[in-house]
């Protein structure tokens, strides 16, 4: 599995315990995307800093590779998709992982991209 940013995000929030249990049993690997979008978010509080720098520095991050972003391209060229669901779109499918992500409809078109709302479980 391969957690989107959204994910990463809501399972900050003290009112979402059963994802973050979720996580802790599945233990999903993440995107370097989603380092990027998560900590370069402008309005952090250094507490939520601190967090997330936590939980990158204890997940399994994957980089991006030459196949990756061939990879985006491709989506990119097929459909108008953001740069960052691009690449993290990619990633999933470079390392057949399943999707977790709160925003299926965003990549529900992806051929071969197997998807999950773990909301709706």
């Amino acid at each position: 599995m391969l957690l989107d940013s959204n994910i990463i995000i809501y399972a900050a929030k003290p009112e979402y315990g059963a994802l973050r249990n979720f996580i802790a049993i599945h233990a999903p690997a993440v995107s370097a995307i989603s380092a990027v979008e998560v900590l370069g978010y402008h309005r952090l509080t250094e507490l939520e800093r601190l967090y997330f720098e936590e939980f990158f520095a204890a997940a399994s991050v994957l980089q991006l590779s030459e196949e990756v972003i061939e990879q985006a391209i491709k989506l990119r060229q097929i459909r108008k998709i953001s740069l960052g669901d691009a690449l993290i779109a990619a990633t999933a499918l470079v390392y057949d992982l399943k999707l977790v992500t709160r925003n299926t409809k965003d990549f529900m078109w992806i051929p071969k991209l197997s998807v999950l709302n773990p909301f709706e479980t």
